[in-house]
């Protein structure tokens, strides 16, 4: 199994005798990397930078499962992988608890001017402006899901009225989280907190545009834990420059890394490197399971984890050892 992305975890020793692991570097959005990288592989690891699309998966025959470290496919073409028979993992919502937490350090960071002060205090100075409550507010969660559920019964405990929308969850089971399900519009209308968790592609890109942040109460804070296309950053920036956004905290970047810019330089702006999801636990989650599927998948047994139309592995390609 090729392991990319640089990921590194004591529990993929687990995957002996099985499979032999080889990391490899180098990958990223290179395909013809990637295809060097899988000419001999059965199996291929990767976070969310090596992309398996299809052209990788028909030059390399050999290759029959891809686990992707982490959620999110918009790196890996499932439909193409579903074509040639490769048995697709993915931990849905393994790490929810932990982009939740995120999501709510980042908006009480915006609310308390957290990193804006601790910078100040550093340097000898002594801000005691007004912070914010976000008690007795509203959180906008944009993508219900395992992520959006568990942002939204954490700001509960905050003492917030949670709010959500996404056409893939019915309505009656946001209900029953204690969440209304609203349109889009009334959503940014109402939420004092507005929080994305969309998966990426196509038919998210630029979703939260001008528009959409231009019908947010005045002051309200942005948080993005999805991807970073989902967001027009210059309408985020242009909703800040003009006051009528309160703050933006960006854990994904329509460029990652990014180009240091206008955004970089605000104070009514917080930034992560793409960290909302890793934590020892979450990686402990994922790594634990994937190893446990792919050990499944070689023993000729289904995958619990498959996300795809395949659940077991094909025979290997015609020559392979």
């Amino acid at each position: 199994m090729v392991v990319a992305d640089d990921v590194r975890h004591r529990g993929l020793a687990g995957l002996a005798p099985d499979l032999v692991v080889r990391h490899v570097g180098g990958t990223g959005g290179d395909a013809a990397a990637t295809i060097a990288a899988l000419q001999a592989a059965d199996a291929v690891l990767v976070r969310n930078r090596t992309v398996i699309g299809a052209a990788v998966l028909e030059a390399c025959p050999h290759l029959r499962a891809v686990a992707r470290f982490g959620v999110g496919l918009d790196n890996i073409d499932l439909p193409a992988a579903d074509r040639a028979g490769v048995v697709v993992l993915s931990l849905r919502g393994a790490n929810a608890v932990s982009v939740a937490e995120h999501a709510l350090g980042l908006a009480l960071a915006l609310a308390r001017r957290t990193v804006t002060v601790d910078r100040s205090a550093r340097l000898g100075g002594w801000d005691r402006r007004d912070g914010r409550e976000l008690h007795g507010g509203t959180w906008g969660v944009l993508g219900a899901g395992a992520t959006g559920s568990a942002v939204a019964v954490r700001a509960r405990a905050l003492g917030m009225r949670t709010l959500a929308h996404d056409p893939g969850v019915p309505d009656l089971l946001l209900r029953e989280a204690g969440i209304k399900p609203v349109g889009i519009e009334d959503l940014a209308r109402r939420s004092d907190v507005l929080s994305v968790h969309v998966p990426g592609g196509a038919a998210t890109r630029g979703l939260v545009d001008r528009h959409l942040l231009g019908l947010l109460p005045d002051g309200a804070y942005l948080v993005n834990l999805s991807r970073g296309d989902v967001v027009d950053e210059d309408a985020v920036l242009a909703a800040l420059e003009s006051g009528r956004l309160g703050g933006a905290a960006l854990d994904v970047r329509r460029e990652e890394p990014p180009v240091v810019g206008a955004l970089e330089r605000r104070d009514d702006v917080v930034l992560t490197p793409h960290v909302g999801g890793l934590t020892t636990a979450s990686t402990d989650r994922i790594v634990h399971a994937l190893v446990d599927d792919l050990r499944r998948l070689f023993a000729g047994e289904p995958a619990h984890h498959a996300v795809g139309a395949a659940r077991h592995l094909t025979p290997p390609a015609e020559g392979a050892p």
